[in-house]
C-alpha cells in the first residue's frame, strides 16, 4: 500500500493504485487470498493476545498513514478544506479490509477492480473546484 501512496505525485492517483494493486494482490493465485494482517484478525485466543495487539496497532498505523496522506493532500488543495480526513482515512482502511476478506471469500480480481472504482467515487473534490 505504501508503494503506491508513496510513489505517485497525485494523492487520488496513489489511493486509486492502492486499491487496484490490492485487488490484484489479494486475488493472486500463488499466494493465500487477502491480505494476512487483515484475516489474522479473526483466529486470536488468550494465548495470543501479543499477536492480536500486534495486528491491531498495524491496521491503526496504516489508518495514521492513510490520515497523514490526506491531510497533506488537503492542505495542498488536492482536497476540499472541510474534508474530514479521519473518516476518510478510516474509510479506505475499511475499503482495503473489505476486499481482503471478499477475497477470501473467493471475489475475483475483476470483482474488486469495480469496487475498487466504486470506492474512488466518495473522494472530495479539491479546493481548487
Amino acid at each position: 500500500m505504501d508503494k503506491a501512496l508513496t510513489e505517485e505525485s497525485d494523492p487520488r492517483t496513489g489511493f486509486a493504485r492502492m486499491l487496484h494493486e490490492a485487488a490484484t494482490a489479494y486475488t493472486d493465485p500463488g499466494h493465500p487470498a487477502g491480505c494476512l494482517v487483515i484475516t489474522a484478525a479473526t483466529n486470536y485466543s488468550t494465548l495470543t493476545a501479543d499477536i492480536e495487539q500486534d495486528l491491531r496497532e498495524r491496521r491503526r498505523a496504516n489508518v495514521r498513514s492513510f490520515e497523514t496522506r490526506l491531510e497533506d493532500a488537503r492542505s495542498r488543495g488536492s482536497l476540499g478544506k472541510d474534508t474530514d480526513t479521519r473518516a476518510l482515512a478510516v474509510y479506505f482502511a475499511a475499503v482495503v479490509q473489505g476486499m481482503s476478506q471478499q477475497a477470501r471469500d473467493g471475489a475475483t480480481t475483476e470483482e474488486l477492480r469495480r469496487v475498487a472504482e466504486f470506492a474512488m467515487t466518495v473522494w472530495p473534490p479539491s479546493s481548487a473546484s
